[in-house]
């Protein structure tokens, strides 16, 4: 197994398994690819109090830490990932190590807020990652929150909007976009808008209830980062990712009353008689 491919993601945890780094490494396992994590956050949700997310930032000599253990001697990055950073401290540092490493393939999944809120995490952080990482970015992921502040034209109602928002974060140094959160919108299908600056893309499957999609958009992001690892094309990662995710929808599960997270191994068991 010397020839494993290896990935970084530079993550927050989420207590509950489905989100974050969990969702990262599992999908990275699923892709046959060796995972690695700078944890960045730690998230909770208290039960006590409605269920309201909690999140703190780790101090940025702690990640810095964690960088010089991952990249020590000849480590190779086949790919990495973002996803909940933090601060702007946290975010400059990606961005720098990104430019030091030159790693070959770099996906940009920018968390600004928990699923389930509006509330932006940091608004800082935000202006940071479309400064500093998205004119790094192979592919970017922004949900509708996040696509709407990235290009400037707010809330994201139709199809036409998400294909406009995804035009204008390309334009910002983003080689492929994807905006995702069409299940959102009325109708019977999930739809997310793929451009590669050149044409758009519908991904568009059934809408899947019950909905237990906690962590859909980190492992859909960690599936196109193992994919680019392993030499897909980033419209191959990408149309592939979509399976991917999809088939860890379809076999989500209740965890407790406020959370029902995907099944990160559905994909690579949707033909047997396991689930």
């Amino acid at each position: 197994m010397t020839n494993i491919k290896k990935v970084l993601t530079f993550a927050g945890s989420d207590a509950s398994g489905g989100a974050g780094l969990a969702a990262d490494l599992k999908t990275f396992s699923e892709y046959s690819t060796y995972g690695m994590v700078a944890l960045t956050t730690i998230a909770t949700m208290n039960p006590d109090n409605n269920w309201k997310h909690n999140v703190t930032t780790l101090p940025i000599s702690v990640v810095e830490e964690q960088l010089k253990t991952i990249l020590a001697g000849d480590t190779k990055i086949a790919a990495m990932k973002t996803g909940m950073l933090g601060s702007v401290e946290i975010v400059e540092l990606v961005a720098t190590t990104i430019s030091a490493y030159q790693f070959p393939k770099v996906v940009i999944d920018p968390v600004l807020a928990c699923k389930g809120e509006d509330e932006l995490l940091n608004p800082e952080t935000a202006a940071a990652i479309q400064k500093y990482l998205l004119p790094l970015a192979d592919v970017a992921t922004p949900n509708l929150l996040e696509a709407g502040i990235f290009s400037g034209l707010g809330k994201l109602t139709t199809l036409e909007d998400m294909k406009k928002a995804a035009e204008k974060i390309f334009n910002l140094g983003t080689k492929h976009v994807v905006v995702k959160g069409g299940k959102s919108f009325e109708g019977d299908k999930a739809i997310d808008i793929y451009y590669d600056g050149e044409k758009h893309y519908t991904l568009e499957t059934e809408k899947i209830q019950p909905a237990y999609n906690h962590g859909a958009g980190c492992t859909f992001a960690a599936a196109i980062t193992a994919g680019l690892a392993t030499g897909l094309s980033e419209k191959e990662a990408i149309f592939k990712a979509k399976d991917f995710v999809t088939a860890a929808i379809e076999h989500g599960f209740r965890f407790n009353e406020f959370v029902g997270p995907v099944f990160h191994g559905a994909y690579r068991l949707k033909d047997s008689e396991t689930i």
